[in-house]
C-alpha cells in the first residue's frame, strides 16, 4: 500500500530534507515518526519526496510517499482510514514539531511523489529598502538594504521562461540533466512592500530557484541587465555575475499533480530523457 503524505515545515532547524549522518533532517524526523505511528521497523521506512529542499528551506506544500505492507495497514482500512492515519502520524510527530502534517491518504494507482508532478511552485520573500521589515517574518524573509526595481525583475522573469538548459543556474550533479521548463518567474509587492517572487517549473535542478532569484536581484539592483543574464543562461556556464540567494527566504508552496488516471503516464514521461528541440 502506498501512502501519500502532505506536509509543511519550518526548515530553520533542519539540514534539509534528505537524511545526513549526525545532522537533523526532515526526512529522518518524518521516517522516525512513521515507524512509531504504524509500528514499522524504521529500517523499513523509505520516503520519496517531491522536492528535496536544501538546508534552511521551508515548505507549506511538500508531498512525499511511503510504501507499507497491506498487512500492517489492514487494521486501519475502511471508513475513516485517512483521519486515523493522519491522527496517528500527527501524534508521533508531536504538537511542538517544526513539521506540520497536513494529511495522510491512500495514494491512487500510479502515484509517485517525485516523478508524477506536473509542476512545482516556490515562493521567495525579500524585504528591501522599500519594505516594512517585520521581525516576526525574519526566519523566512531575506532582508536587504537596497531598493529593488520590481519591474526590471519581472522583465527578466519573462525573458527566462520556457524550455531551456539552465546549467548556468544549477549546481550540476553527475548524470543529471539541467534542461527544465520554467513556466513563471514573477515578482509583486505585498501590503508591507515585501517582494514576493513566484517561481514555477516542471522540476528544478540543485539550487536553481535561489540562483534565479539571485539573477533577479542583480537586475533589480542595476548590477546586470536582462540581456546580459539571458546571454549568460545560453552560455551554459556558472557565473559570478549573480549570487545564489540565502535559503531562508525560500518556501516550497505547491506541488501539482495530474488527475489520477494520468499519474502513471506522467511519471513515465518524467523519467524519460529531456531534450531541447532541434532548430
Amino acid at each position: 500500500m502506498r501512502l501519500r503524505i502532505d506536509l509543511a515545515y519550518d526548515g530553520t532547524g533542519f539540514s534539509g530534507w534528505a537524511k545526513q549522518p549526525e545532522l537533523p533532517s526532515v526526512q529522518a524526523r518524518l521516517e522516525n515518526a512513521l515507524a512509531r505511528a504504524f509500528r514499522i521497523p524504521e529500517s523499513d521506512v523509505r520516503t520519496v519526496v517531491a522536492g528535496r529542499t536544501d538546508s534552511g528551506v521551508h515548505a507549506t506544500g511538500q508531498v512525499c510517499h511511503v510504501d507499507v505492507s497491506d498487512e500492517l495497514m489492514a487494521p486501519l482500512r475502511g471508513d475513516g482510514f485517512a483521519e486515523t492515519a493522519t491522527r496517528r502520524l500527527r501524534g508521533a510527530l508531536g504538537k511542538s514539531s517544526a513539521i506540520r502534517l497536513i494529511a495522510v491518504t491512500e495514494a491512487p494507482e500510479g502515484f509517485d511523489a517525485r516523478f508524477s508532478p506536473l509542476r512545482r511552485r516556490y515562493e521567495y520573500r525579500i524585504a528591501d529598502g522599500r519594505s516594512t521589515k517585520d521581525p516576526r517574518h525574519s526566519n523566512h524573509t531575506l532582508w536587504i538594504d537596497e531598493s529593488l526595481d520590481g519591474e526590471a525583475m519581472n522583465q527578466l522573469g519573462q525573458s527566462l521562461t520556457g524550455l531551456h538548459d539552465f546549467a548556468s543556474f544549477c549546481r550540476q550533479r553527475e548524470g543529471a540533466t539541467t534542461i527544465r521548463t520554467l513556466e513563471q518567474h514573477s515578482w509583486q509587492r505585498d501590503d508591507d512592500g515585501v517582494l514576493i517572487g513566484t517561481v514555477v517549473a516542471d522540476a528544478f535542478c540543485h539550487s536553481m530557484v535561489r540562483s534565479l532569484v539571485g539573477a533577479a536581484v542583480a537586475v533589480g539592483k542595476g548590477a546586470a541587465s536582462v540581456d546580459e543574464i539571458v546571454k549568460l543562461r545560453d552560455a551554459l556556464e556558472r557565473t559570478s555575475v549573480w549570487k545564489t540567494m540565502p535559503a531562508h527566504g525560500l518556501t516550497l508552496v505547491e506541488v501539482e499533480y495530474p488527475p489520477a488516471a494520468e499519474l502513471a503516464a506522467r511519471a513515465e514521461k518524467t523519467r524519460g530523457t529531456r531534450e531541447l528541440p532541434s532548430d
